[in-house]
């Protein structure tokens, strides 16, 4: 793939038409993309699902081995140059394995948390120094990687940090004092991204190696779920971190641990969507041995609602994971060695907004697929013994991990807001013409079912910039404080993502001879319904809230109106052929 082949800019889609050709699709994948999926599939396999139990206990020295063996097939070192000891591959390739590694609870949490924000910031911010000291290592699985931001006064607001370095009279170290909590991988870590605030005031990143004196790490948290990975906090009192060991500039941590999340949300997208589909082949093997009333749970229509619902998210959420692989692999696969790291920020910090929406799809998809699932289970799936029960619990943290859903929706609308505050967009303007393109018809595509599907991102488009121009209308430059008003924003934008992705990637589909298009095609069909509900409250509780009188009347009926025409025929026999496909096959395979 030319770096260059699906370069779009950070939150273009909600205001601009986008052509299939223009993303990436998992059907686009490379015999690298493939090769580097099953080799991760396989460990998973061999390695760690034969051990689930043991992991489940804590099993920490076995974690680490497994990581190292990891390591030794190349699979911690995927976005590591080759200069370093890694295989220099692209964040596709990144995306693909997390979501191959995705279903293995607390393991998969400490590889990518190893591979994702406990590696990048070396590799793209350390100096040629840090990276031939550390990456080899890392890459190998030598040594384990964790990152360290939180702390008891400072989780969203990761600023408020009160670790602090003070260098020393002899200007040989900095000396550290504070406290990291949920530090994962903390109790076999042999490497800290730890973050302080130089002399009280410049929040800084630091590489702090276990053994440097001061360090300790805390007792290891009983946690819900994701039991296989380490969880302590990591105490530092004095602790001496040699100059050569700062990460970045004086100041600048920021830059670095902002923007690192980015792509650790990306890649929790990935995670989540491969424990999605492990959660509904567990579902999809329960209902199709176990029998009741005379026949087979998969074979009552409820059932088959069930499973419909949850492929089309799947289906949704993946389409979404590999455009957005495809976009940040366009602005940021050339800048592995690039020594300008405001520009490197700048490529991780574009497609913030798409990555913001990878993880909170994922994770909430995720969710609605393994509760789902653990309910065709009945009663088994409230019992340890079936791989369901964990899947349930160990799914919970993924709204919580890489900034909480709630503040990742608060992100999503920003860059649309932050445009209107600076006076680049004309909101009066973009509101009227949306009004106008829904009063004229200008937003019809055509007659066919495809047609229909572009008119119904184009609507979703429409009411966006509608509610979102109304928002900043009544608020100003203070709707940053209207969290409400953000999150139903938000929803609208993630839906405008979710079905566009998945409309592009079926249309991409139906002129490729896929074999699988027809059934695209009524996944496609289910999907654009999902999100017509979604997109239906959002804005009716925008218009709601921002509007008054006959203007929020006619405007609450008006929606309604609107989005009705994206509610299709036949929409039960469609799920059922669905479901049938996928009971069929016994798993998510296409």
């Amino acid at each position: 793939m030319h770096p260059v082949e699906y370069r779009i800019r950070g939150g273009e889609f909600l205001t601009k038409d986008v052509s299939f050709d223009s993303i990436f699709t998992p059907e686009d994948q490379t015999d690298e993309h493939k090769m580097i999926a099953a080799t991760a599939r396989q460990f998973i396999t061999r390695e760690i699902q034969p051990h689930r139990s043991q992991i489940e206990e804590g099993d920490f020295n076995f974690v680490k081995d497994k990581m190292k063996r990891a390591g030794n097939l190349g699979l911690l070192g995927h976005s590591i140059p080759e200069k370093y000891g890694g295989l220099g591959l692209d964040k596709i390739s990144k995306g693909i394995v997390g979501e191959s590694l995705g279903h293995a609870g607390g393991y998969s949490v400490a590889h990518s948390n190893h591979t994702c924000i406990a590696t990048l910031p070396i590799t793209y911010f350390g100096t040629e120094d840090q990276k031939m000291k550390y990456l080899p290592k890392l890459a190998s699985g030598e040594y384990i990687g964790a990152y360290c931001l939180t702390e008891p006064e400072a989780g969203s607001d990761a600023l408020s940090a009160r670790t602090t370095a003070v260098l020393n009279e002899s200007e040989t170290h900095y000396v550290l004092n504070g406290t990291k909590i949920y530090i994962t991988n903390a109790a076999f870590s042999d490497t800290f991204i730890v973050y302080a605030k130089v002399d009280g005031e410049h929040f800084t990143a630091f590489i702090v190696e276990k053994d440097f004196p001061g360090l300790s790490i805390g007792p290891e948290e009983n946690k819900m779920g994701i039991k296989g990975s380490s969880t302590c906090s990591v105490v530092m009192e004095d602790c001496e971190v040699p100059v050569e060991n700062l990460l970045g500039e004086v100041g600048k941590g920021h830059i670095i641990a902002l923007n690192v999340l980015n792509l650790g949300r990306f890649n929790l997208g990935f995670a989540t969507n491969g424990a999605a589909k492990y959660s509904l082949q567990l579902a999809v093997d329960h209902i199709s041995q176990r029998k009741q009333f005379g026949k087979r749970i998969a074979d009552f229509r409820a059932s088959k609602e069930k499973i419909a619902s949850m492929t089309a998210r799947i289906y949704a959420a993946e389409s979404l994971l590999y455009r957005t692989a495809g976009h940040i692999e366009s602005v940021l696969g050339d800048h592995y060695e690039t020594a300008d790291k405001s520009a490197v920020a700048m490529a991780m910090n574009e497609h913030r907004m798409e990555a913001a929406i990878c993880k909170v799809v994922g994770s909430e998809t995720l969710d609605y697929v393994v509760d789902e699932s653990l309910q065709l289970h009945g009663g088994a799936g409230f019992i340890k013994e079936y791989p369901i029960e964990q899947a349930y619990r160990d799914s919970r943290i993924n709204r919580i991990f890489e900034g909480t859903n709630e503040i990742n929706r608060l992100l999503i609308p920003s860059a649309f807001l932050q445009k209107a505050s600076k006076g680049e967009l004309d909101v009066e303007e973009l509101m009227n013409k949306a009004k106008s393109s829904l009063k004229e018809g200008s937003y019809k595509k055509g007659e066919s079912f495809l047609d229909k599907c572009d008119e119904a991102v184009a609507v979703y488009k429409l009411l966006f910039s509608i509610t979102a121009g109304a928002a900043y209308q009544r608020y100003g430059k203070q709707v940053q404080h209207e969290q409400e008003t953000l999150m139903n924003l938000a929803n609208i934008a993630m839906e405008v993502y979710r079905t566009e992705s998945a409309v592009l990637r079926t249309k991409k589909a139906s002129v490729s001879e896929d074999s699988n298009t027809d059934l695209k095609l009524n996944l496609t069909a289910a999907v654009i319904e999902q999100s017509t509900y979604e997109v239906h409250k959002a804005a009716s509780n925008l218009f709601s809230s921002l509007l008054s009188g006959k203007e929020r009347k006619k405007a609450l009926s008006n929606v309604a109106v609107f989005l009705n025409e994206y509610l299709f025929e036949d929409a039960l026999e469609r799920n059922r052929t669905i479901a049938d496909v996928i009971v069929e096959s016994g798993q998510y395979t296409f």
